[in-house]
């Protein structure tokens, strides 16, 4: 079965008016954190075992799913007899490893540190903090044709991050930010082959830098590319703008 690794560990500098107090995967849209419209998203395609590679007020995050239910339902709270009642429970039929991946550690130091719960199947890896309506059934499908260790997911972004060179199907290099529309960006929603983690050194490595720029040398990352909705959510503007979506009923994730 297909496992999703969630990158939840840092400590969201860019977004100090909610993580001060919070990791920024438990940031709300909505009713909920981001992580659960995350994993909510994957759920609707039969994809039911979590790793949450956690850091930053890593407690938070399993005190959430410790609790789920009372996250999610109605609760009578019996005081006399001490009994609490949970009514009409929407109870995910969920597996979720929440691991302390440690508060400073990089990206790709956080999934080394998984790969014991990973298993040796292709998986899932996204970050705690972008949502986007790819269909990661084809995704998955995409990985297994090309072949590659790696396949990333190409979305056309606002114009702040760097692009990515693609050529034949598999990513060149990456460039520096543009203007252009058109150009692409790594928008995480990647499936790796465990093979992958071999080219993490350790808790300094940052999975963006070394070990994606290797692979590509080795001509072993593949794109899937996507031009419909993604949006990551960096500042408080992004949280406004994701919520208007949710409350609008125009959210493009919500499939469930």
């Amino acid at each position: 079965m297909t496992k999703l690794v969630i990158l939840a560990g840092g400590l969201g500098t860019r977004f100090s008016e909610e993580t001060g107090t919070r990791p920024k995967p438990m940031i709300n849209v909505g009713p909920m954190p981001i992580l659960w419209h995350i994993m909510k998203y994957y759920a609707a395609y039969g994809i039911k075992e979590f790793i949450i590679c956690a850091g930053y007020k890593q407690y938070m995050i399993k005190e959430f799913f410790a609790n789920y239910p009372l996250h999610c339902a109605d609760v009578t709270f019996d005081l006399k007899s001490g009994k609490t009642t949970v009514h009409d429970s929407s109870v995910e039929d969920w597996r979720v490893t929440v691991v302390d991946t440690g508060a400073d550690t990089m990206t790709g130091g956080r999934i080394k540190r998984v790969r014991d719960y990973i298993g040796d199947a292709p998986f899932c890896l996204t970050y705690g903090d972008g949502l986007s309506d790819i269909d990661i059934s084809a995704l998955l499908a995409y990985h297994k044709k090309m072949g590659k260790i790696a396949t990333l997911s190409a979305v056309t972004p606002p114009a702040r991050f760097g692009e990515l060179d693609i050529r034949d199907g598999l990513i060149r290099q990456f460039t520096e930010k543009k203007n252009d529309s058109e150009r692409l960006i790594n928008g995480g929603f990647m499936v790796l082959d465990p093979e992958f983690i071999d080219h993490i050194d350790g808790d300094e490595t940052m999975l963006e830098h070394a070990p994606m720029r290797k692979v590509a040398e080795m001509g072993e990352l593949a794109a899937f590319e996507h031009r419909g909705f993604w949006q990551c959510m960096d500042k408080l503007h992004d949280k406004q703008l994701l919520e208007k979506l949710w409350y609008d009923n125009k959210a493009p994730w919500k499939i469930w």
